[in-house]
């Protein structure tokens, strides 16, 4: 597969020798990655008959189902990171996942495009769902079900309890500014975070 522009990043925030599950893993490629970069030990868990035959191809470990429902049968603290990589959007019960990544997990990583993004905005302003390079579906054809912008998100871990351990804004190229850091909200089209439950916190 084709490495996306949010592996490095994501690498970047990840120990070396760590236990790593990523969900919606796709062909496998961002667990490849990771193993090849830090030593990492990963699991993927994939719903697509051929994405799964990638994984296989790949040396990856991959198990097919949902994620809402494979999530369930993981033992508590089974991981190291939870990644959850550009399909926070696209599954049914974001927060119920979030939630079970930190579940399962000791710290969770999301990807995903930001819907704040100034292009998107003034798409809006106009009257039309938005289609720019980072949401490249129309809307009667997409398979994002719950846009957020990197504000929303900080709410979710705000009502949640949730600690934002790191935050990355990017654009499609994987390039950041000064100004994108500054104004990530109007400015990033892909929004990176690392996160934890707080030391202590009980999750609901």
């Amino acid at each position: 597969g084709v490495q996306r522009s949010d592996f490095a990043a994501i690498a970047g925030w990840i120990r070396p020798d760590a236990r790593v599950l990523d969900l919606g893993c796709a062909d496998g490629s961002l667990l490849r990655y990771l193993a090849g970069q830090r030593g990492s030990v990963g699991y993927g868990v994939e719903i697509d008959d051929a994405r799964v035959l990638g994984c296989v191809k790949n040396g990856v470990n991959v198990i097919q189902g949902d994620i809402e429902r494979r999530l369930a049968e993981f033992a508590d603290a089974s991981f190291d990171y939870v990644v959850l990589s550009q399909t926070l959007q696209a599954v049914r019960s974001s927060e119920r996942v979030v939630r079970e990544m930190l579940r399962v997990g000791r710290s969770g990583i999301v990807t995903f495009p930001n819907f704040g993004h100034w292009r998107c905005r003034l798409q809006v302003l106009g009257g039309r769902m938005p289609v720019t390079r980072h949401l490249p579906s129309t809307w009667y054809d997409t398979p994002n079900i719950h846009m957020c912008t990197l504000r929303d998100f900080e709410a979710l871990c705000a009502d949640e309890g949730f600690e934002i351990l790191e935050r990355a804004a990017l654009d499609t190229e994987h390039r950041t500014t000064p100004l994108m850091t500054l104004l990530p909200n109007w400015l990033a089209e892909i929004a990176l975070y690392r996160f934890r439950k707080r030391p202590g916190a009980q999750l609901r």
